[in-house]
């Protein structure tokens, strides 16, 4: 990779996709499939923090349409701003999740939808506990990954140049029962975005409940 191909942090590449990246990847069967299960499992008009919040679609869209109250955080501000337009009945921050001031125990859910991967695994670790400490006892979390054993990898996303970290599916599900939590479902499936020339990508949902 070139210097003028150096990685972008998650804000650049968000920003610069946009709507685009709803219309990619919109269309996965297991992401709507992961948050029926979630609806099934809260209770009436709970509080869900999504973080990595992106366009609002389809999770903050489907949470708050089921009468839940949302706040969903996201680096982006492109996104924030696409999320607060779209979804009018949720609400919407610009923020490092790790810095913003939340209650513990304040949410009855947490959503992590693909938010992970830019980060360092020791990153993602420090996210999971955060999300347990936000949560109350009980509460769940519905998070999901590309689920590869790979550390610091630099490739393109979208036109967009990343660096990826990640785990395989038993490291990943080990991380999170790690973070306080334990895993009531796992669901693994491939998936292929709607772009040109994409291939399938390996895609795992989990839902876990914090002890």
């Amino acid at each position: 990779m070139s210097a003028r191909q150096q990685p972008r942090t998650a804000a650049a590449v968000f920003d610069a996709l946009g709507t685009d990246y709803e219309e990619a990847f919109a269309g996965s069967a297991a992401h709507r499939a992961s948050l029926e299960q979630l609806l099934e499992v809260l209770p009436p008009h709970g509080r869900v923090l999504d973080i990595g919040s992106g366009t609002g679609r389809p999770t903050a869209l489907t949470l708050s349409g089921a009468g839940h109250a949302v706040l969903g955080v996201d680096v982006s501000p492109v996104m924030v701003d696409i999320a607060s337009r779209q979804v009018p009945g949720a609400e919407f921050r610009c923020a490092d999740i790790r810095e913003l001031p939340l209650e513990e125990g304040g949410f009855d859910a947490v959503c992590m939808y693909f938010a992970l991967l830019q980060m360092s695994r020791e990153e993602q670790a420090e996210v999971l506990h955060l999300a347990a400490r936000v949560l109350r006892s009980g509460g769940h979390l519905a998070v999901a990954t590309v689920p590869l054993d790979v550390e610091g990898v630099s490739g393109t996303f979208m036109g967009q140049p990343v660096e990826v970290t990640s785990f395989g599916e038993n490291e990943f599900t080990a991380l999170v029962e790690k973070a306080g939590f334990t895993v009531q479902s796992r669901e693994s499936s491939m998936f292929v975005p709607a772009l040109p020339a994409a291939v399938p990508e390996p895609q795992m949902f989990l839902l876990a409940r914090r002890r």
